[in-house]
Parts: structure tokens; sequence; C-alpha cells
């Protein structure tokens, strides 16, 4: 019906009858020409017809005053958000719920939502890219289930728009991003480059660090963007334990890892990540005196324990990036991201959840509760600090603590190793239940990052 009545009013003589015929309440002489041979017959017609119909018209408008709903009516909830992938393109239209996140400065929390279905899946796979750190391709190593890689995070009161390559590369020409941090840092680069990788090949323009390329950096030739990795788990120096040395770390916590600080200059957007590594045996020094240790038995040293070293690690980092970098840089840091051992790590089973976890199932508490709490409150107080030169030295924690909490699902597990069940299950199977498959939920990480550097450059 409503596709008849769009192709009627494109009709001129459709249009001109309407107009002429019932414009004024009456019919013109435009439908009865002076030759008509009954006039006074048709004129007593439709008087007869006029009273006839007036005892229905008042009977329907007395009691039924609401006009029946029109197709416009539809409420938008009941129409699809999402149709199915095309093959002319790999990314939806935009939503106008998308839109309208995009102009506002505080329009979405990300950290509020769930974890939905979702048939469009990954922008690639373990043979596309091959950046993927072989201990978490999963797909590659075997693992039969792959219902993990069709979720998508839900913020509660707004939409989160897909990843856009393009979109990001645009915001990087001539730019340069880099990721410094642990693992969970290389995670997440790896996942960029994958994604970015979907749509310009990126060319791998150094390399040092052995056989784990702690450093690392790609360059996109089609907008000229770089993005780097630097291997720095506790950001500040820190001297990392060895067969041949301590069995413990040392790190000392009023300096950066210049490692990465020597190349700050160059760097446009710096994402950092720690968490893990402060829970491995360390001993930390400031002004070159010893402060305490973490597990640190046979050592003459007080046991403080690492919350507030942690602390004392991002407020020396972000102080730091602020002094040197008065000029301008977006810094943004990743918070923890919990790990989902539920045994023995060497035992199978380790991590054997196949979806997410539902609303109130996992609550976010203890350790990565508190890991978390520390890192925003840093990040807080170190925009209070810099007061005035906040437009040139934007901070923002990307704060995916409690979305990957809610995602047993998303790790290698025993398939770390290519199919390590090929011969049957043995007594020993390792698991990793702390890093993220690639594709996977890390990937979400990168979706929230676009937003966070869309908002960071537009204030």
């Amino acid at each position: 019906m409503l596709e008849k009545h769009k192709d009627d009013r494109k009709s001129p003589g459709a249009w001109r009858a309407t107009k002429d015929g019932f414009g004024n309440g009456t019919p013109t002489s435009s439908f009865f020409p002076k030759d008509h041979p009954f006039p006074f017959l048709t004129r007593k017609f439709l008087q007869w017809t006029f009273y006839l119909l007036l005892p229905f018209i008042v009977f329907r408008f007395y009691f039924y005053p609401s006009p029946p709903p029109s197709p416009l009516a539809i409420p938008l909830s009941s129409l699809p958000l999402n149709s199915s992938p095309s093959s002319s393109s790999s990314f939806p239209p935009q939503l106008p719920e998308e839109e309208g996140i995009l102009s506002k400065e505080t329009a979405c929390d990300y950290t509020q939502g769930k974890w939905v279905p979702d048939q469009m899946g990954p922008l690639y796979n373990g043979t596309t890219c091959g950046t993927i750190k072989d201990g978490q391709n999963c797909m590659s190593h075997g693992r039969p289930d792959l219902g993990f890689l069709y979720w998508r995070w839900q913020p509660q009161e707004c939409q989160l728009p897909r990843f856009d390559p393009n979109e990001f590369l645009q915001f990087f020409a001539d730019r340069h991003i880099a990721f410094v941090g642990d693992s969970m840092a290389r995670n997440q680069l790896e996942s960029l480059v994958c994604m970015l990788s979907s749509v310009s090949p990126p060319n791998l323009v150094y390399k040092n660090g052995g056989d784990d390329n702690k450093f690392r950096r790609w360059h996109f030739a089609s907008h000229n963007a770089s993005v780097s990795i630097y291997w720095s788990p506790f950001l500040v120096k820190g001297v990392e334990k060895s067969k041949n040395g301590p069995d413990h770390n040392e790190l000392y916590l009023d300096r950066i890892d210049e490692r990465w600080g020597k190349d700050l200059d160059g760097i446009d957007t710096i994402v950092l990540s720690i968490g893990h590594w402060f829970l491995h045996p360390a001993v930390y020094l400031e002004d070159g005196k010893v402060l305490g240790c973490h597990y640190c038995p046979g050592l003459n040293h007080t046991e403080i324990g690492f919350y507030d070293v942690l602390r004392k690690a991002v407020r020396t980092t972000l102080n730091t990036i602020s002094d040197r970098r008065g000029d301008g840089i977006d810094v943004i840091l990743t918070t923890f991201s919990p790990s989902h051992f539920e045994g023995d790590w060497d035992k199978f089973g380790a991590c054997p959840k196949t979806e997410p976890y539902g609303e109130g199932e996992k609550l976010l508490e203890g350790m990565d509760a508190d890991m978390r709490k520390i890192e925003v409150e840093e990040v807080e107080s170190a925009r209070l600090g810099i007061g005035g030169n906040q437009k040139k030295v934007r901070l923002e924690a990307l704060d995916v603590t409690r979305l990957s909490l809610m995602r047993p699902d998303g790790h290698p597990g025993p398939y770390m190793y290519p199919f390590p069940f090929a011969n049957g299950v043995g007594e020993r199977v390792q698991n990793d239940c702390v890093h993220w498959c690639l594709p996977g939920p890390v990937d979400t990480w990168n979706q929230i990052l676009l937003q966070v550097i869309k908002r960071l450059r537009r204030q």
C-alpha cells in the first residue's frame, strides 16, 4: 500500500486530480465538462450520496476518533538493526544511534554492557594475517569450536560502531601510534595490525628482540601511518629475571624504561598496558634505595606487595610523558585484563568455557577490580595534574577489564600449541588462559580504542 501510494504521487495526472478534485472539499468543474449530458441528475446523485454517507461518517469519528495506524508509524525497535553482510562491503551502514555517539563528548560508557551474538564475525582469520603470534593463532592450531568469534560487545546505553580500518588509518595518516607494555600490549597490537591489514598491506620496517619480536614497527604506505610495539612489562626501568641472573625482577620506580622513552618525541599516540608482570617475585628500588619486595624469601627485604608499586609505576610513566611531551600527545592506558584459569594451568580443561558469561554470572572483584581501580585512578589524577595543558596532553583510560572478564571462552587454552590432542589427551597439557585468541575478544579493545581516539581528537 505504501509503495502504491508513493507511485501515485509520482503521477502528474493523479496529483492534479487529487489537488483539483478535493482541495476545496467539493468537486470542481474539471471533472464535469460543460457539455455533460445530465448535469441535473449528477448534482442530485451527489447530494443523495452525501446524505447517505453522513451517518456513517459521524458514527466513525464519534466512536473511533484516532486514525488507523499508518505504515510509517512502525516502531524502529521492530526493524532489524543489521542485515547480513553483502559481498560488496565488509561494513554495515552506520546506524543513526552510532552517528549520535560521535557528536557527544560523554555519550557512551563502554564499560557497562553485555556480549550478544553477532553473525558478522571478524575482519581477518588465522591465515589472512601473518602478524599473529603463534601461541594465539587458535584457528590454525585446530581449535574446533569457533563460536567464540561470533559475539560483539553491546554497551547498555548506546551502540558501539564496528571497527572501520580505513577510518583508523585516516586518523593516523602521517602519524605514529605505539603500544608499550607487556604481552597484553603485544596481543592488542597484533590484533590492530591484523584488522588494518584487511584494507592496507603493512610493511614490517623494523624488528628486534629475538624470537619474541619484542620491538617492531610497521608502515602502512597507503596513509604513511606507523604502528609500533615496545616491550616494557613494567613501563618503568626494570631488570627481568633470567637463567643466569637473579630469580626475581628488579624495578626502578622513579624512572621510565628508556627503551621506549628515547623515542617519545616521535610518537603521536601511545597506548600503555601493564599488570600481570607485577604478580611475579620482584625487588623494588627508588632513589637508589630498596623499598621492599614482593615474594622474596631468602632476601632481607620487607614484603610490600605489588599494588602500591603498580600505582607508582603508572604515576611515574604518566608524569614523565606529560613533562617530556607538553607540546602534544595522546596517552591511552588499557586497563587490566583478567585471566580465566579454573584449575591447574597444566591440566586439561583449565579454561574450558565456550561462551561468554551472562549478565550477573561473573562479578568484577578481588585483584582484577583492584588492578583496574589503580590504573583508572592514576589516569584521572594525571589528567587533573596537568591542568590547563589538557588540550595538548590528552589522557584516557581504555577500560576493558569488565568486558574482558566476561569472555572466559576467548583464550587459547591448550591451543597455544598446534593440535594438542592429535595423539590423545596427555597427562600434562599446558594452557594459556591469560592471552587472547586472534581473532577474538581483544579485537573489541581496538574497536573501542578508535572511539576513544575520536573523542580525544575533538577535545
